[in-house]
């Protein structure tokens, strides 16, 4: 019996110390059960993002009149096959940049902009090219609560928080670039004359009225202006009708076709007159050069960013790195093509809104990230020019300055210029 008892004992004691083993064990379990819950209630998804993937949308001219714009996409693609490949994407996961071509046609926008949103189920619409093409799906996309970021377009009716809060854009707007041209006209050419051709859309229309408003009570200044559409074979005709006006500044507001179109009848034509290129028809590699670059010489426009192939920025880090992505991942293409930088920069500042989204990658989230950016400095922008995105202003930037061609390169004079927020509203 007391061996029975011994026995007994000795089992009854196992089971306790089995039991007081077993305790810290299943907490452990469970700690480890409600940190991973908790791991996993923190991530939030939208349609078009995952654990392991961000799927976004985009259309571009990747053929028709815009196509010199075409490089845009190719970039940013080429921009996020890099990060995933060697950063292993944004946060843990490869971002699936869908990039569609439009034709910079509306009607192709809207359909391919459809089929991104409802068959793809993309996490938002960003980088599209173009005014027109944003305008016409920006609608859609709010009354849907579909984040429109980044567009690539200088509309200033993309800057309108009310009602079109899920919209912002990566662009200087029309009415930035025009306060800067029309401070250096009313300093530097205040009895001049001037003489307009612009687009005959959006992307024109708001170029003249953002002169006419810049130049304020001087706008008597401008004494002819002539439009073209994108579908004519040239705008010889109305560049012949403009330099019969006795206008001393051509202001030339349109797209690189027709821009370097332009600059080759007026060299031909020998008019003298200052000539002022906005920003998309200013690319020395798809505009300048198809030009004639003699032609091009003392051309005038504004700028934000570095140009590659400028001998000016080949020693800072932040081109170097660009012209080494160039290489690796778009070997095909010319680094110094102006549209380039800003594609690459463009990319850079949609990964930045991403990490900031973290976890939580919802609709409502990424329009917050998008609209909360402020003096952002990207590594390709020109020091000082910070982007500022705001509940108020939806537009990527308010800042440039005035470069002037050499035959050769852009050279930038004078100083940055920052537009005040209220300037560029003076459409909506």
């Amino acid at each position: 019996m007391v061996e029975a008892h011994m026995v007994f004992r000795h089992f009854a004691n196992s089971r306790i110390r089995r039991r007081n083993i077993a305790r810290p064990v299943i907490v452990a379990i469970g700690l480890t059960f409600l940190a991973s819950s908790a791991a996993i209630a923190d991530k939030k998804y939208d349609s078009g993002a995952s654990d392991a993937e961000i799927k976004i949308g985009q259309t571009m001219a990747y053929s028709g009149p815009a196509s010199a714009f075409a490089l845009v996409g190719r970039i940013m693609v080429a921009y996020f096959k890099m990060l995933n490949h060697e950063h292993g994407g944004i946060n843990g996961r490869k971002i699936n940049l869908i990039s569609l071509d439009d034709g910079y046609s509306p009607p192709k926008t809207v359909e391919q902009t459809r089929r991104l949103v409802e068959s793809d189920e993309v996490l938002a619409i960003t980088s599209s090219m173009g005014s027109p093409t944003n305008i016409a799906v920006a609608k859609y996309l709010n009354a849907k609560k579909i984040p429109q970021i980044l567009a690539l377009a200088g509309n200033p009716k993309l800057d309108d928080p009310v009602a079109l809060p899920w919209t912002t854009t990566f662009y200087a707007s029309a009415y930035v670039e025009t306060q800067i041209y029309a401070q250096y006209i009313l300093k530097n050419k205040p009895d001049g004359r001037i003489a307009i051709l612009y687009q005959n859309d959006d992307f024109g229309r708001n170029y003249l009225v953002g002169l006419k408003a810049a130049l304020g009570s001087r706008a008597s200044m401008i004494v002819k202006e002539m439009s073209y559409d994108l579908t004519d074979p040239t705008a010889d005709s109305q560049i012949l009708t403009l330099k019969s006006s006795g206008a001393d500044i051509f202001f030339i507001a349109a797209t690189p076709k027709f821009s370097a179109q332009a600059i080759r009848k007026t060299y031909e034509l020998d008019w003298k007159a200052t000539r002022i290129v906005v920003t998309a028809g200013s690319q020395i590699q798809t505009v300048l050069k198809a030009a004639g670059l003699e032609a091009s010489k003392d051309l005038l426009s504004s700028q934000w960013i570095m140009a590659g192939g400028d001998p000016a920025w080949e020693n800072v880090a932040a081109m170097k790195e660009f012209d080494a992505f160039m290489a690796k991942w778009v070997p095909d293409a010319r680094p110094e093509d102006a549209s380039a930088t800003y594609a690459y920069s463009g990319a850079q500042l949609l990964a930045e809104v991403l990490r900031r989204c973290g976890d939580e990658l919802t609709r409502e989230n990424l329009i917050r990230q998008a609209t909360t950016i402020k003096d952002y400095q990207l590594p390709l922008f020109i020091p000082g020019v910070m982007i500022n995105v705001s509940q108020t202003s939806r537009i990527g930037w308010r800042q440039g300055q005035m470069e002037r061609f050499d035959g050769r390169n852009w050279v930038f004079f004078g100083d940055i210029i920052t537009v005040p927020e209220s300037a560029t509203k003076i459409a909506n």
